[in-house]
C-alpha cells in the first residue's frame, strides 16, 4: 500500500514509515510567529525554561500584521518580538519585509520540509512540496525549543484539475470554486494534494494561492509535487540546490478523489460572511462596492499586480470606489516599481500602501465604514474581518477586483 505526498514528508521526518491517523513526532526545519500571535509564543517559550532556540537560523518572527503599527500597544508587542531576536538569536523579518507567507517561501522554506507557524495560512508553503501547517503559539513555542513537534498524519484529498481554463479565470477561481463545492469544513484536518495537467501548467504563484486557501477548507496542508517550475523558482530566489522532490506513490491510498475540468471554471466570488457562500460573477447582478483591495498572502504577488496594471492601464478607478493596492513583499514591491506597476496605479487613482497584511485583518489600513462593501483578493470574509462587523466582504480574483475598480460594481469586462 503507498504513501500519498503528505505520509511521505512526514515519514522522513519520524523516522519511520507513516500512515494517515496516526500520532507521530516529526522534526521541525521552520518555525515562524507573527505580531498577533508570537508575543504569546515567546511568553510559551520562556516558561519553558530553555536558554536557546533549538534552531536560531530558522526560527522567523515575523512583523507584518500591524505593519507599520497603528497604536502603542500593538507597538509594544513588536518591541516584544524584536527584543527577543536580539536574545535568542532568531531572524527578525521587520516592518516593511512583507507577509510572513509571502517571505517564508522567498526566503526560508524549501521543498520536502515540514514549517509549523503560528498563524493558519502557514499552508502557503506547500506550493513548494513541503508539508505546512498552522498551529496554536503553545505547539510552536514547543517546536523552537526542542526542533519537534507532534501531529496526527493527516488523510488526503486528491485534488485533480485537467484542461486549459477560459480566458480571465485565475486559480484563485479554481479555490473558491472547489470551496464552494465541497463546504468551508469539507476538508477539515485533511491535506490536499494538487495533480493534474491544470496544476502541472501553473506558475508557481498560481500553485502559492490555492495552497494558501486550503486551510479555507479547512484542510492541514495544500501539497504539490515539487518540480522543474519549482526548481526555477527556488533557482529566482538563490537556493536551487535546496531542490529535491519527493511524489506519492501510484497506488497511494486517498480518503477521496476529486476531478476538475478546468474549463468548467467560471469567474467565481464568495460572498458575505463565509468563503464558501459562492457564485458566479454572472449570478450577482451588479453587487455596488465601496473599496476594492489587491494584496495579500493571497493575491499580492507580482504576477497578480501585473493582472491589474494590464487592466488598468491609461484607466481611472470609478469615483465612488477607493482602490488599495498591497505588495505582499518588499522585493515584489520593488519589482512593480522597476516594471512601472506602481505608476499605473498611482496614475489610476489606487493608493499604495506598505507591504505587509494592510486591510485584511482589519487592524489598520483600508477598515470598512458600516454598511460598506468591500471586493477583496485576500482569503476570508467573515463577519468583521476587515475590522466592521457592519462591513460586507466579497473575495474574488485580481482579474474581478480590477474590472469591479473600473465599474464600480462587481464585474469581470
Amino acid at each position: 500500500m503507498g504513501q500519498t505526498l503528505a505520509e511521505k514528508i512526514i515519514s522522513e521526518h519520524a523516522d519511520k514509515e507513516v500512515r494517515a491517523g496516526e500520532l507521530v513526532i516529526a522534526r521541525v526545519d521552520v518555525a515562524a510567529v507573527q505580531d498577533g500571535t508570537g508575543p504569546l509564543t515567546v511568553q510559551e517559550f520562556k516558561k519553558l525554561g530553555k536558554e536557546k532556540l533549538n534552531n536560531p537560523e530558522r526560527t522567523i518572527l515575523f512583523i507584518d500584521h500591524a505593519s507599520p503599527s497603528p497604536r502603542k500597544e500593538l507597538s509594544n508587542t513588536h518591541t516584544v518580538l524584536r527584543d527577543f531576536s536580539k536574545e535568542y538569536g532568531a531572524v527578525l523579518s521587520d516592518v516593511g519585509a512583507g507577509v510572513c507567507h509571502q517571505r517564508l517561501i522567498e526566503t526560508f522554506v524549501n521543498p520536502c520540509e515540514i514549517l509549523v507557524g503560528a498563524d493558519s495560512h502557514t499552508c502557503t508553503s506547500g506550493a513548494l512540496g513541503a508539508f505546512a501547517t498552522g498551529m496554536g503559539s503553545t505547539d510552536i513555542a514547543v517546536a523552537m525549543a526542542l526542533g519537534k513537534t507532534w501531529l496526527k498524519v493527516p488523510a488526503t484529498f486528491k485534488i485533480e484539475v485537467n484542461g486549459k481554463f477560459k480566458e480571465g479565470i485565475c486559480s484563485k477561481d479554481l479555490m473558491l470554486y472547489l470551496i464552494g463545492m465541497i463546504g468551508a469544513d469539507g476538508a477539515t484536518y485533511k491535506a490536499l494534494e494538487f495533480c493534474g495537467d491544470t496544476i502541472e501548467n501553473m506558475e508557481m504563484s498560481e500553485r502559492f494561492t490555492l495552497a494558501n486557501m486550503a486551510v479555507e477548507a479547512g484542510a492541514k496542508a495544500g501539497l504539490f509535487v515539487a518540480d522543474e517550475k519549482t526548481k526555477e523558482f527556488l533557482k529566482s530566489r538563490g537556493r536551487e540546490d535546496k531542490f529535491r522532490t519527493l511524489k506519492p506513490d501510484s497506488d497511494a491510498v486517498y480518503e477521496r478523489v476529486i476531478k476538475i475540468n478546468a474549463e468548467d471554471v467560471p469567474h467565481t466570488v464568495s460572498c458575505p460572511h463565509t468563503v464558501d457562500n459562492t457564485k458566479t460573477v454572472d449570478e450577482l447582478g451588479h453587487i455596488k462596492v465601496d473599496q476594492v483591495f489587491v494584496g495579500t498572502c493571497t493575491n499580492g504577488r507580482i504576477e497578480d499586480l501585473r493582472i491589474v496594471a494590464d487592466i488598468l492601464k491609461g484607466k481611472k478607478v470609478n469615483p465612488d470606489v477607493r482602490m488599495l493596492i498591497c505588495p505582499a513583499s518588499k522585493d515584489i514591491y520593488l519589482q512593480a516599481l522597476d516594471e512601472g506597476l506602481i505608476t499605473i496605479f498611482v496614475e489610476a487613482n489606487a493608493a499604495i500602501l506598505p507591504p505587509g497584511c494592510g486591510p485584511c485583518v482589519g487592524v489598520h489600513a483600508g477598515t470598512l465604514a458600516d454598511g460598506e462593501v468591500c471586493l477583496a483578493t485576500q482569503n476570508r470574509n467573515f463577519q468583521g474581518r476587515m475590522g466592521n462587523v457592519q462591513g460586507f466582504i466579497y473575495l474574488s480574483s485580481p482579474y474581478v477586483a480590477a474590472y469591479t475598480s473600473l465599474n464600480g460594481y462587481i464585474s469581470a469586462k
